[in-house]
């Protein structure tokens, strides 16, 4: 009986071990499966915009203004400066905001006000981005009388710093404190402590943080089509109305020539290139982020 009970012992812990293995391997299977339907509409997405628009992406269509319509020929050269200058400003205006929100918050911020300025970020991260572009041009393009860079510029900022300041909080919180603590310890003023300890140590971090927020500036267009409305000829003065890929993309998927269709689904391709470019950068630098600071 004894003997009989030793070995029905190993036999039940192999038969447990065995039920636990089977388990492991379906969830397992399942959470790939998961993985794989999720990427699954981003590859077809991908797929199906390449399809489309390879044919545009040639020489002309980063190096010439478009041509008139049913011709032949013609790019979007305007339209990736217009981008370039629109997104930039943006980029210089609310980085500088987002990160100092985010060491207020993290580092000073206690009570009310930074309660405040919290939910204020908050509510402005849920926003529909054609309110701040009607905020924008109320306050700025009805003040001056025309559309500008400028005030597209200053549409995205109000989307973008919140993306800076949240994400950077987070990431300033998940600095050691034992790293304030040792600059302390050393005699160093505290604004000392964030700018050449804290800040530097989630530096990848910030920079992740300030990518996720470009890659939402770029793809967006409601407010940009009503603060810098576009413009059919290269134009690098922020004062005046000025062009944009997800202005071109919108006017173009508008038109009756298929010429122009296959325009805008090339410009889609940069886009996507340039949004898929930023975040796949961003999820390096924040996986290495947090093997630092683990």
């Amino acid at each position: 009986m004894i003997a009989a009970g030793a070995m029905a012992r190993p036999l039940s812990r192999t038969r447990v071990s065995a039920v636990r293995r089977a388990k492991n391997r379906a969830f397992t299977a399942a959470l790939w499966a998961c993985g794989f339907l999720a990427v699954l509409p981003l590859v077809f997405i991908a797929a199906y915009v390449i399809a489309r628009g390879v044919t545009a992406l040639n020489l002309s269509f980063f190096t010439q203004t478009p041509q008139p319509p049913g011709l032949p020929g013609g790019g979007i050269e305007q339209s990736f400066i217009g981008t370039g200058i629109i997104v930039g400003m943006a980029t210089l205006l609310s980085v500088p905001i987002g990160i100092l929100t985010a060491v207020y918050l993290s580092e000073y911020g206690r009570g009310r006000l930074a309660a405040t300025v919290r939910f204020v970020a908050e509510v402005l991260l849920s926003t529909p981005s054609i309110v701040a572009g009607a905020f924008i041009w109320s306050l700025v393009v009805v003040t001056l009388g025309h559309f500008s860079a400028i005030a597209g510029s200053l549409a995205l900022t109000v989307l973008m710093w919140p993306i800076i300041a949240r994400a950077t909080e987070e990431i300033l919180r998940l600095v050691p404190q034992e790293v304030r603590e040792g600059g302390l310890a050393l005699g160093l003023p505290r604004w000392k402590v964030i700018l050449r300890l804290v800040v530097p140590t989630a530096g990848a971090g910030i920079f992740t943080a300030v990518m996720l927020a470009v890659a939402r500036g770029l793809g967006e267009t409601a407010p940009i089509l009503l603060t810098a409305l576009g413009n059919d000829f290269v134009n690098t003065n922020p004062g005046q109305p000025t062009d944009a890929v997800t202005l071109r993309i919108y006017n173009y998927a508008q038109s009756a020539f298929p010429g122009l269709h296959t325009i805008a689904w090339g410009g889609a391709i940069t886009l996507l290139a340039a949004v898929l470019l930023l975040s796949i950068t961003a999820r390096v630098l924040s996986s290495r982020q947090q093997s630092r600071v683990g």
